[in-house]
């Protein structure tokens, strides 16, 4: 019998950081879905159809190295908002999901449409400023050259198309436990969330 650890959230809240050490620390597999979406953004970039690309998704292409530029986000992000795209994706996590040895999923719409019955559902979230600032450090970190003004505005315009999209939009679902990191560090975030799932008296 499996056991879903099921985490939404908007970009840069912490949710990645967060459902890495809940797997690590339960012995759960780990699927970042929102690499789904970026792999098939970066072959959308390339040129090919979006819909075909999601449903012929292999592990290379979630391998690329240049899935966490801003550029391949925002490719994500859009096709994120083609209803075709989504369907060809949800078996994929929803298989990953009924893993016997128990599953972290994180994403922007695993409570409330991938896995609405996971046995732990989380919504990590935290301001816009406080999730640019974290992006911005990351990102420059890496070489890249940017502003905190443009990675501010492209989280804000990430989060429009996330929340505001007809299909799946990001949403606190029903019964998810609401965990706000604006004033957490990455240990009392993780802790919080290990918190929750001990509650709910994993096997």
């Amino acid at each position: 019998m499996s056991f879903v650890v099921a985490i939404d959230g908007p970009a840069a809240a912490g949710k990645g950081t967060i459902s890495r050490a809940i797997a690590a620390h339960f012995g759960f597999q780990h699927l970042d879905t929102g690499l789904l979406y970026r792999a098939v953004g970066a072959r959308v970039e390339a040129g090919e159809d979006a819909v075909a690309a999601a449903r012929t998704l292999t592990p290379n292409d979630m391998a690329r190295d240049d899935l966490r530029t801003p550029a391949i986000a925002a490719a994500a992000s859009r096709v994120a908002t083609r209803p075709e795209v989504r369907q060809a994706l949800v078996e994929f996590q929803q298989s990953f999901a009924r893993l016997p040895q128990g599953a972290v999923l994180d994403g922007r719409d695993i409570c409330s449409v991938i896995c609405p019955d996971a046995e732990v559902k989380l919504y990590v979230t935290a301001s816009a400023e406080v999730r640019a600032e974290r992006r911005y450090q990351e990102l420059s970190q890496s070489g890249m050259s940017l502003t905190r003004e443009g990675v501010l505005e492209d989280v804000l315009a990430r989060d429009a198309r996330d929340m505001g999209r007809a299909d799946a939009p990001l949403v606190a679902a029903p019964g998810a436990t609401i965990l706000d990191t604006s004033q957490m560090g990455i240990d009392e975030a993780v802790a919080a969330a290990i918190a929750e799932v001990e509650r709910a008296g994993p096997p």
